[in-house]
């Protein structure tokens, strides 16, 4: 081999690759899109399969009582094609929930008619797919921070300041502009921090309400809606990263008849008048998680983080798992009495810690190693299939410890049965648990959840052994 090829070779390992040449398997098997199928063979079936954001905010249903944005329009759509069927044979809807990055790849591979996002999509150059007539034009990409936060009066103040976005999220394209203009200046960017993927958008701004996050960037109308069941988001309007995306639908390039259907839909839709009353119903009552790293927090949490890590390691949980739970359950209070019996930091009741062979769960150390036990004994009993990665199978057994786990168990298996992810409690087996239970365990777990995080984010303050540790060396 030349040195001139040799040369070349390692150059282009330097270069990174686009997604696809990331992704792995033969070419053959993700760029080959599925054969489309147009309105005449969705009749046929009888079946519109209509892929959705996962997210509460565009499609969540609570006990029959529709939360999603996107829920009326996609049902009052398929009224719309029952109405014009010449056969007099109705479509059902099949509605599959999928990660907002996921939705057009699934969408060209088939998995699904039409996708329905209720927020800002870039549809990518060279795609095989559609985007709908408008729902929305110019859609304004806003900052949200906390009221009481400082108030910053324009784009460039932010230099060097990190904004929280979920996966799939729009601003991420918006701020790229805005940087190479910081840069232009000789300024700092505007940092990401890519949030966890168990957290969509509803979440960050519950998460940017309670003083975890700092900052996001949102789509106006999502940001004006969650305000009204958040009331302590503040909605900086005069901040915008980008007003040129659309909010649209999108179908294959290769089912025309079905796009004309959709559009001569949308110019006729109005929504309706109410259609935000069963979602801030049952918002507006629903716990918000607070700051567990405020300065009373941060203490609290010390003086009880060496039992916490003690049967942690006993019982091999995450200690900042159990820390987590604490704060949901007493906000870190050795001392709280809750309904039912339940007691001290974890609040577990005497019935539970008997069951561990654990007693006097008044004193602190028991308090903490009955509920290690506990939650053992449910990973050990109902989720220990190697099915389930890690982050998963704590939500299960945090499910279980709020719900009961054959309670979970059913509603796995009525995930299944639906076509959801049986081994996933984010976005899937919660989706049932909300129709059947409502909203009380899909809180509990994604306080819990958030709580966690917020502490991972800041571990290495949180864990002096290793802080010391590092500075030795």
């Amino acid at each position: 081999m030349t040195r001139p090829l040799l040369f070349l070779l390692c150059l282009l390992t330097l270069v990174p690759f686009t997604a696809s040449a990331r992704l792995a398997g033969p070419p053959e098997v993700w760029q080959q899109p599925a054969e489309a199928r147009d309105l005449a063979q969705i009749r046929r079936s009888g079946v519109l399969k209509v892929l959705v954001n996962q997210s509460r905010n565009s499609s969540g249903e609570v006990k029959g009582e529709p939360v999603g944005v996107e829920y009326h329009r996609i049902r009052a759509f398929e009224q719309y094609l029952n109405r014009n069927a010449r056969d007099g044979r109705d479509i059902k809807l099949k509605i599959i929930p999928k990660a907002k990055d996921q939705l057009l790849a699934a969408l060209q591979r088939g998995e699904g008619d039409l996708v329905a996002p209720g927020e800002l999509v870039n549809q990518g150059i060279g795609s095989n797919v559609s985007a709908s007539a408008p729902l929305r034009k110019d859609v304004p990409l806003v900052l949200v921070s906390r009221q009481g936060q400082r108030r910053y009066q324009r784009l460039e103040q932010l230099s060097g300041r990190s904004i929280a976005l979920p996966v799939g999220s729009a601003a991420a394209e918006a701020l790229r502009p805005v940087n190479e203009k910081l840069a232009a200046r000789k300024l700092a960017p505007i940092v990401i921090e890519w949030v966890d993927s168990t957290l969509a958008v509803e979440d960050v701004l519950e998460m940017v309400q309670a003083g975890i996050f700092p900052l996001t960037a949102v789509e106006q109308p999502i940001a004006e809606r969650w305000a009204k069941v958040m009331p302590k988001l503040r909605l900086d309007k005069h901040l915008v990263l980008d007003r040129q995306g659309d909010m649209t639908w999108f179908v294959r390039r290769d089912a025309p008849t079905l796009r004309a259907s959709v559009d001569r839909f949308l110019a006729g839709y109005r929504a309706p008048e109410d259609q935000d009353a069963a979602f801030q119903r049952v918002y507006r009552r629903l716990y918000k998680v607070h700051n567990p790293l405020a300065r009373t927090e941060r203490q609290r949490l010390e003086r009880v983080r060496p039992v916490l890590q003690r049967y942690a390691d006993q019982h091999d949980f995450d200690w900042l798992s159990l820390a987590a739970l604490a704060y949901k359950e007493s906000s870190l209070n050795p001392a709280a009495r809750g309904a039912g019996g339940a007691t001290g930091l974890m609040q577990i009741t005497p019935g539970a810690a008997n069951s561990v062979g654990v007693g006097n769960i008044q004193k602190l150390d028991n308090n903490v190693q009955a509920s290690a036990r506990y939650l053992a004994k449910l990973r050990r009993s109902f989720f220990s299939s190697s099915q389930l990665d890690e982050r998963e199978r704590m939500a299960f057994v945090l499910a279980a410890y709020n719900l009961g786990p054959q309670r979970v168990q059913g509603l796995r298996a009525e995930a299944r049965r639906r076509g959801l992810n049986p081994n996933q409690w984010f976005f899937q087996v919660e989706r049932i648990a909300a129709e059947q239970a409502g909203m009380g365990v899909v809180s509990y777990v994604n306080s819990v959840n958030k709580y966690y995080l917020a502490f991972d984010r800041e571990r290495y303050l949180l864990e002096p052994s290793k802080k010391a540790g590092k500075a030795k060396k």
